[in-house]
């Protein structure tokens, strides 16, 4: 098992106390990994962030599908710095192109299970794909996220690679320049924080940080595992995050 200790941007780690409280596990069925690219500099995304934030109340949410808003940083030139914006994001935006899972880098940008989604330009629904996997589970005890995928019959875990992503809800931002200048701009599912470690079992011990309340109204934790090689996840489980992990 490889310990990992995160340094989450923007989040403070304290200790909690001994005793599982707080787990969280997905089913063998794949859940559905909804990755949206973003930014508040982009005149076009309003639209796309609206059909997004509009899954937060819906009864399938974590368990069927779970959705990110990545926010990238490539239009902040246009006047307006996105706050939400990291290169991390366009890299992760343009490692998809270069797997081959995506044709160009651009906003608003959908990718579903690790492929280019061109459906929500459509007013497709999702793709329905919920092929059996390996389960994914987390539980948060002394401090300490220990994550685990057990793998479907016949599938190796010598090397995963787990992605850790916090997300932010109820967000409003009112920008002032750029594309979307005088507009406020209300966003759920904002990747506040994405980090990954790799590992040779399947197994992963994190520290889980204590999470800042004033930079969102609510919070929640996504988990997911792929091959270092290849972004498309294999598995994914997530949940709304209790008050008490907030400060």
């Amino acid at each position: 098992m490889r310990i990992v200790v995160f340094s989450l941007l923007l989040l403070m780690v304290m200790p909690l106390k001994a005793g599982p409280v707080f787990s969280v596990h997905s089913s063998d069925k794949r859940t559905q990994l909804i990755e949206l690219y973003t930014s508040q500099g982009c005149s076009s995304c309003p639209p796309a962030e609206q059909w997004l934030n509009k899954l937060v109340d819906h009864p399938e949410l974590w368990e069927s599908f779970i959705p990110l808003a990545f926010h990238v940083d490539y239009w902040d030139y246009l006047g307006w710095a996105d706050l939400y914006a990291n290169y991390g994001n366009t890299l992760r935006q343009k490692k998809y192109r270069s797997q081959g899972h995506i044709l160009q880098v651009y906003t608003p940008g959908f990718v579903v299970d690790g492929a280019e989604w061109r459906g929500w330009f459509r007013r497709n629904p999702l793709p329905d794909k919920r092929l059996t996997t390996g389960i994914l589970s987390a539980e948060l005890q002394a401090g300490n996220l220990n994550v685990k995928y057990m793998p479907k019959p016949g599938e190796m875990t010598e090397d995963l690679e787990l992605n850790v992503a916090i997300l932010g809800f109820g967000i409003e931002t009112q920008v002032q320049r750029g594309e979307n200048r005088n507009r406020k701009l209300q966003q759920e599912f904002v990747v506040l924080s994405h980090e990954t470690a790799r590992s040779g079992d399947g197994q992963w011990e994190v520290v889980m940080p204590k999470i800042s309340k004033d930079l969102a109204d609510r919070f929640a934790l996504a988990l997911w595992v792929n091959r270092p090689e290849d972004q498309r996840p294999l598995q994914a489980t997530g949940s709304w995050l209790p008050e008490f992990l907030t400060h």
